[in-house]
């Protein structure tokens, strides 16, 4: 979901006042129309504001797009900013859309809507059945605020024509967003996410799209009981329930759910990060809410000093994450950095889940992302099952025919298709846990088996370069750059395939994205393979560029070097990388 899209240059003067008169008209918003009013006095005074002349431009120097999935973007007035104005347009494109396409005797399709805690997102949300049922569509609202997987489960639950959550995930808290689900429960992609932004472009004037005042349904707690019942089949009705977690919601909208889930599937309640249990927009413990980002399980690591769990799971604010933590053992390879607990990366609890799925005799096939570790192909085609490689994203990675699971290394998990077809960090929270309860029933850990699956397929060790900027012409220049001047070695491996995913390749449509694959030469270090995928983030302002390396390891015992010389050549990877890219 690209966050801004300029559509068309503006200077500051009077076309600028023009355009924002023309938006304070329009604009439904007291709040907004506030906010933008005090913009344009102090940008148009006498003499003008430096600062509001550049904010006031900003905002009108484009519209925020509607890309595959949906909108996001900053809250604020303006059309490059999310505000009602924009959700409305939004809201009545999509009606037409649907109204476009649905049968011409059949009933009225039905829109559910669902939102999460975040500043604006009730609002959003009502006037988006607001549209709908303005429109001629049916909807539904979601009960309350509740995690981006029951909104998903919810368009399959009710054979719903398209679903809509507001949300902006894990972005900072003065962000929200649109996401969009179409009647199969998958978020859009071509040549949906187009056909609908013409129709959002089409939209007239705002006066003329109809807001119902009343006529859609409010849903009861009979969807989210739906919806647990669902996910607590995911676990197996005999298998161990003896495991102990520390886990934080993250501000966010999962943890009645979470928890919830826990006790219907028989496992102890988790205990909780008090500071962070109850939904809060402002997200005053983190700085990103996101537990990707440093510092942000600090408090959950500190809970687990005192509470001594098995394992430490975190949701993102929407809850369609799972992250995973684990005790650092005496003695092992300072991963944690000193500390007691280590996150586990995307990829490692996307090889931990597909060895628990293979060994519950799951059928299907495996899917993950270009960015994503090749450990799941191997995995997979160990155990005789298929496997696919996407996109970025689950909006790809859901399409993929016959799905039985389906990871992305930024910590998405889809165990369950057939009820969430999209990444659900609550089921994936519970297949964690009772991965984690049998593997005590046997005396071991989540770090024993990892152990396992890399001397049964290879160390597989992954790292991220992501770089946040504040300037979006940094992350062109860099891609620019790169193709110019491609690397021919990195890290002492040479690059033996550089491939511009623009076009198109794999078979796999064009994207904006740089392949580079690395192989050993002569005598250097002792990794069989290498490869680096470099994207620009498609929700936040970074450029994002993913690395693995492939160590064979011939015995457990030399496990520990391995790791050693992993991290060496992911550190060196990444240096060379920053400096061929100039970031």
């Amino acid at each position: 979901m690209p966050r801004a899209h300029r559509t068309q240059e503006t200077q500051v003067g009077t076309d600028l006042a023009e355009l924002a008169r023309a938006w304070l008209a329009e604009d439904p918003d007291p709040r907004t129309r506030d906010e933008l009013s005090a913009l344009l006095t102090a940008a148009t005074g006498s003499p003008p504001d430096a600062r509001a002349e550049a904010e006031l431009a900003d905002r009108f120097a484009g519209t925020l797009q509607f890309g595959t999935a949906g909108l996001r973007g900053e809250l604020g007035a303006g059309p490059n900013r999310m505000n009602r104005v924009v959700v409305i347009r939004a809201a009545a494109g999509l009606a037409a859309y649907l109204r476009q396409r649905a049968e011409p005797a059949g009933e009225p399709g039905l829109v559910v809507v669902g939102y999460d805690a975040r500043h604006r997102s009730a609002e959003f949300a009502r006037d988006t059945v607001a549209v709908m049922v303005g429109a001629g569509l049916r909807a539904a609202l979601l009960p309350r605020p509740l995690p981006t997987p029951v909104l998903a489960f919810a368009v399959l639950h009710l054979g719903a024509a398209a679903g809509v959550m507001v949300t902006a995930s894990h972005n900072p808290p003065q962000d929200n967003g649109y996401k969009v689900y179409l009647g199969d429960g998958m978020q859009i992609v071509p040549p949906a996410d187009a056909q609908i932004s013409a129709a959002i472009e089409a939209v007239g004037p705002l006066a003329g799209v109809p807001l119902a005042e009343s006529g859609w349904e409010t849903l009861d707690d009979a969807v989210v009981e739906a919806y647990l019942d669902r996910a607590t089949d995911v676990v197996h009705g005999g298998s161990s329930r003896d495991v102990s977690v520390v886990y934080t919601p993250m501000h966010g909208v999962g943890g009645e759910v979470l928890t919830s889930a826990f006790t219907r599937a028989g496992f102890p309640a988790p205990a909780v990060v008090a500071e962070q249990a109850t939904p809060d927009p402002d997200f005053p413990t983190v700085a990103f809410p996101n537990p990707e980002e440093p510092g942000a399980m600090d408090l959950a690591f500190a809970l687990a000093e005192s509470a001594e769990p098995d394992i430490v799971i975190a949701n993102d604010p929407d809850a369609d994450r799972c992250a995973v933590a684990v005790p650092v053992p005496p003695g092992a390879h300072d991963e944690g950095g000193g500390r007691k607990w280590r996150m586990l990366r995307g990829d490692e609890v996307g090889a931990l889940l597909a060895v628990h799925l293979v060994s519950k005799h799951v059928e299907g096939t495996f899917a993950t992302s270009i960015v994503s570790s090749s450990l799941l192909a191997r995995i997979a085609t160990a155990a005789g099952l298929g496997y696919a490689e996407t996109l970025t994203g689950f909006k790809w990675i859901a399409r993929t025919p016959e799905l039985a699971f389906g990871y992305e290394e930024a910590l998405g998990y889809c165990v369950d298709p057939g009820g969430v077809r999209d990444k659900d960090g609550i089921t994936a929270a519970l297949l964690v846990a009772e991965l984690a309860a049998a593997l005590k029933h046997q005396g071991r850990t989540l770090t024993d088996l990892l152990d396992d699956i890399a001397v049964e397929y290879g160390l597989h060790a992954t790292d991220q370069l992501s770089v946040r900027v504040a300037d979006l012409t940094t992350i062109s220049k860099a891609m620019t750059r790169l193709r110019e001047s491609p690397p021919t070695e990195l890290a002492g491996l040479r690059v033996t395939a550089a491939d511009d995913l623009r076009a198109g390749a794999f078979g796999l449509p064009p994207t904006d994205g740089l392949r580079y694959r690395l192989t050993r030469e002569g005598e250097g270090p002792a990794v069989s393979s290498a490869r680096v995928v470099v994207r620009p983030s498609g929700t936040e302002p970074k450029l994002k560029c993913y690395l693995e390396v492939v160590i064979p390891v011939t015995a457990a015992n030399v496990l520990a070097p391995c790791r050693v010389l992993a991290t060496s050549v992911l550190d060196a990877l990444k240096e060379d990388l920053a400096t061929a890219a100039g970031i």
